[in-house]
């Protein structure tokens, strides 16, 4: 008996620490990693900050029209995200919903523009930018400034013409084929001189237009505007007169004292042409092809902001038309 429970003892003192092990093992250590956060945008006038992604969407919709191909929608909400994430610091400050920054029309508003056609088009859209979510465009590893504009002369225009500024990625590319594209490239206006006086500020005769020499640079649009003492940038003339583009040629009617004034194109001219890219969309090309023909230099990466980065609330917080 005492050596049957002396080898019982001996088995129990081999089996307690295996038994003690298995009581203290603990579950493996789980690391936890930061997943993207959400970004919010605050738009001027709208109640309440937006997901980027429900923004771009109405973007999107604001700034092409849905007959668009596909293509060039998702350039565009690419352009879009990027000019956004830039110009607000990544959802920290307030965007404007206008051609001041970029046009943003909410769900309401789609719908009623869309009529009939709202839940196809809600439904397209929605598909296009979630196939673009979360692309951006860089240069190196910085973000650009995306501008995009209407319909240009032929021609994108230059950072360097436009603002005085060289920006590598805002270079005069061709611009095809928009004349087949967009319903109106060419545009005139036919202005009393009166309002031509007052709007330029300036007193104007017969032989100040006589004199009028237009300065144009190598993408044809007008850089400034000399007759005597007067000297105008174009663009400051365009933003003055209301111009839809800086390639203008400027005519006066002596008889009737009426300024006529004809233009090509729509926009500032610089970076995407949004007419533009639908030429290019119906040729084939891809919206990474036209991101990166617009934009010269550039490459469309992914963007992520880790919640260590993000705003613990979002914030009540410019593409030059």
């Amino acid at each position: 008996m005492d050596k049957l429970l002396a080898a019982l003892l001996i088995v129990l003192l081999f089996f307690i620490p295996i038994l003690m092990k298995k009581t203290i093992e603990t579950e493996p250590e789980v690391v936890a990693t930061e997943e993207p956060c959400t970004i919010y945008i605050t738009v001027e006038g709208v109640d309440k900050p937006l997901p980027l992604e429900e923004y771009v969407i109405g973007v999107v919709a604001g700034e092409m029209p849905m007959t668009f191909h596909d293509e060039a929608l998702r350039a565009q909400a690419i352009a879009a995200r990027t000019y956004v994430l830039q110009a607000t610091e990544n959802g920290k400050k307030p965007i404007e919903a206008t051609v001041s920054a970029q046009v943003y029309k909410t769900e309401e508003e789609r719908k009623d523009r869309w009529g009939k056609e709202a839940k196809k088009n809600e439904k397209r859209l929605r598909g296009i930018v979630e196939s673009t979510a979360g692309d951006t465009i860089v240069y190196g590893d910085e973000m650009i400034t995306a501008m995009f504009f209407s319909t240009s002369n032929g021609k994108t225009e230059t950072a360097q013409n436009y603002s005085g500024s060289s920006i590598p990625y805002l270079q005069s590319v061709e611009s095809p084929g928009e004349e087949i594209v967009a319903a109106e490239v060419e545009r005139r206006i036919e202005m009393p001189i009166v309002q031509w006086n007052k709007k330029l500020g300036s007193s104007w005769n017969a032989d100040r237009f006589k004199n009028l020499q237009l300065v144009r640079n190598h993408t044809g649009r007008v850089q400034k505007a000399v007759s005597g003492e007067f000297e105008m940038s174009g663009r400051e003339m365009r933003e003055a007169l209301g111009l839809a583009s800086t390639d203008f040629n400027i005519a006066y009617d002596v008889t009737n004292k009426i300024v006529i004034i004809d233009t090509i194109g729509y926009g500032h001219g610089v970076g995407m042409s949004q007419y533009g890219a639908e030429a290019f969309a119906r040729e084939g090309w891809t919206a990474e092809n036209i991101i990166t023909y617009y934009y010269s230099g550039t490459k469309i990466k992914k963007f992520e902001l880790h919640e260590s980065e993000c705003l613990k609330s979002p914030t009540l917080a410019n593409n030059s038309k």
